[in-house]
């Protein structure tokens, strides 16, 4: 199966690069300076044979594709298609109710002045612009409102940090396919373009080989907590708090090829994705 990217692999591109520029090098120095070139060669080589076995190991394993789950809807209405990672069911679109599963309305905070002093929930929408974002990028909530337990629809959770590290291993199996973990993750539209090969923001028909479709759904973050970042930077909750005042998250950038799994500010503006419950 010819499951090898259609450009030449970079790893291997600097291996072999390394190993043109030494023996040239080799070619003008003496028989002693030679020995210790020849043994970095070697080094470099068995490193390239390594990479290739990887690489063949990954092209020959089964690789599982993605199945479409059922839908889901909120206290809302609203209705989110799913989809089936592995051992995991994901919303396939960011979070937008107003309301918790029990009804209960969420506060909306559309000032900054306002939402840099809080510590109990609140929502917004990006720019405080419901007709332009709340259908396509959903909601931004603090982490007050994902510890309340009542967020997500019943039968369903805001994921922890354990099941972002699950969701990745998962997808893990689609490298071949779209040649970065974020590329993997990351939808085909509604990002900024980028030069980076393997980032996001590069060759977009090669993304979203796991039918996660992350969104750049930007944030409400900083100092002022002002709007940022709307289709260049997705940024999500765990419900896993890290210290008093932070919580973890998992974040994907246009213009990267990894995933950036750090720590915000439990009264930043985040994006919400929900994993269904397993037992």
């Amino acid at each position: 199966m010819n499951c090898l990217p259609s450009n030449f692999p970079t790893e291997i591109k600097a291996i072999l690069t390394r190993i043109l520029l030494l023996s040239e090098i080799a070619y003008f120095y003496n028989k002693f300076k030679l020995i210790l070139i020849l043994r970095t060669i070697r080094n470099l080589g068995i490193q390239l044979i390594a990479f290739v076995l990887l690489m063949a190991t990954a092209c020959t394993s089964t690789v599982t594709p993605p199945v479409m789950g059922d839908n889901v809807t909120d206290v809302d209405g609203n209705v989110y298609q799913t989809v089936i990672i592995g051992t995991q069911t994901w919303m396939i679109e960011n979070l937008k109710t107003t309301h918790y599963n029990d009804s209960t309305a969420i506060p909306l905070v559309k000032d900054s002045a306002v939402w840099v002093n809080l510590n109990s929930p609140a929502y917004c929408w990006y720019n405080n612009d419901s007709v332009s974002y709340k259908e396509v990028y959903g909601a931004l909530y603090n982490w007050y409102t994902v510890n309340t337990g009542k967020l997500a629809p019943k039968g369903w959770h805001i994921p922890t940090d354990a099941d972002w590290t699950t969701l990745e291993n998962e997808v893990s199996q689609y490298y071949f396919q779209s040649g970065s973990i974020a590329k993997i993750l990351a939808s085909t539209t509604h990002w900024q373009s980028s030069i980076s090969s393997s980032a996001i923001g590069f060759d977009f028909k090669k993304n979203n080989s796991s039918g996660f479709s992350a969104l750049p759904g930007g944030q409400r973050i900083n100092n002022a907590y002002n709007f940022n970042k709307v289709d260049s930077i997705g940024t999500w909750w765990s419900s896993t708090s890290k210290t008093d005042s932070t919580a973890l998250t998992l974040a994907l950038q246009y213009n990267l090829s990894t995933v950036d799994r750090n720590n915000y500010m439990k009264k930043s503006g985040l994006s919400i994705r929900c994993i269904k419950d397993t037992n």
